[in-house]
């Protein structure tokens, strides 16, 4: 089933404020709220829905690269099925300004976080720009980009050394403080120790308790044959470090192709454009051209060849799984600009010759079409 805008899922316009958003949202996650719909599948699915389009336009960055590039923009940031999980563990930070509203269902919000629990480390997105032909014949290309990595000094607990973490006295580990009233109970992040559910008593004098250093990392990353603007590569485990020993985040590659200044693509053909005379046109000829790989193939020019006229050349395109595309030439006959004085007599000659039509009719756009 094909994602909807997250725009229509919240009920809202392109144009609308941060305030509106969390106003959308807010009435969603009431209305399909797995516990107030139990066993509803419907319900949870537009639960998680509503979420994820939340997550990503209520944060303003993620929200910038949503309206400029769809989907493909936020892939790896946060949207998506791949991601939902992430969303998930840190809910209560996203909605803490909404008054505790899960707790009216029960407190669902709290199951589904483990608080001081190990966290995955987070997803990454590297752009990088190849040549054309890189993308269609695939190359390695190597990257150097800054991430969160394990603090060799505490191992990534945050716990200076012959120290570690305590269970935070005020949540008791559960990371939330609760405060009932009347027939309510509304919950919040515990303040004391930011929802971890632990406090460390004597940080790392290393990474500040946080369990992480920021490090330059250069990896190799191949490209393969045939990649297209705009797709992603997924490097797994190449993102942040995870917190106690979690798995760290994947790193996604996005790629952007250069325009070549001689060839396009479409799907898996290849098309350029290459000059001939008029003479060639007329009389047919074999020409010499230059494809993508540098390689030099004879193209046999029949005679009385129309100007714009596609010529196919097998097997010279983009590798893909079935084979390779094919390549298409099209001619532009050149019309002289200057003639010579023995050029100018040979054409005045050639139109008496083969008569000029001075009343042409005008040639059906379908037979231009069907050139």
């Amino acid at each position: 089933m094909a994602k909807r805008d997250y725009y229509e899922v919240l009920g809202i316009q392109k144009n609308a404020s941060k305030d509106d958003i969390k106003k959308a949202y807010r009435k969603l996650a009431i209305q399909y709220h797995p516990d107030k719909n139990p066993g509803n599948k419907t319900a949870e699915e537009k639960f998680k829905e509503a979420t994820e389009a939340y997550e990503i336009l209520g944060d303003d960055q993620k929200r910038q690269a949503y309206d400029q590039f769809g989907f493909a923009g936020v892939e790896g940031m946060g949207g998506g099925p791949q991601d939902f999980s992430q969303t998930f563990r840190g809910f209560e930070d996203i909605f803490g300004d909404f008054s505790g509203i899960f707790d009216l269902f029960g407190g669902s919000g709290g199951s589904r976080r483990s608080a001081g629990g190990p966290r995955q480390g987070s997803n990454l997105r590297y752009d990088i720009e190849i040549p054309f032909k890189d993308a269609v014949f695939g190359t390695k290309v190597e990257i150097q980009y800054s991430h969160n990595d394990s603090c060799p000094a505490c191992n990534g607990s945050g716990a200076a050394s012959g120290t570690s973490k305590k269970t935070c006295p005020t949540c008791h580990g559960t990371g939330q403080v609760r405060r009932s009233s009347g027939f309510f109970s509304v919950a919040s992040t515990c303040h004391s120790c930011s929802g971890e559910g632990y406090i460390i008593e004597k940080p790392c004098p290393e990474c500040g308790g946080s369990g992480a250093q920021k490090k330059r990392r250069k990896i190799m990353v191949t490209i393969p044959a045939g990649v297209e603007n705009g797709k992603r590569i997924v490097i797994p485990r190449q993102g942040d470090a995870g917190s106690s020993g979690a798995p760290p985040g994947d790193l996604y590659v996005f790629i952007r192709v250069k325009p070549h200044e001689y060839f396009e693509r479409q799907d898996a053909d290849l098309y350029c454009a290459v000059p001939i005379s008029v003479p060639q046109a007329a009389l047919g000829a074999e020409i010499q051209v230059s494809t993508l790989d540098g390689k030099i193939i004879k193209v046999k020019i029949p005679a009385g060849i129309q100007n714009g006229k596609l010529l196919r050349i097998r097997d010279e395109g983009v590798p893909s799984g079935r084979g390779r595309g094919n390549l298409y030439i099209k001619l532009m006959v050149q019309i002289p600009t200057r003639l010579s004085r023995r050029g100018k007599e040979l054409m005045e000659e050639f139109s008496k010759v083969e008569g000029e039509n001075s009343a042409p009719k005008p040639i059906a756009l379908a037979e231009l079409q069907d050139n």
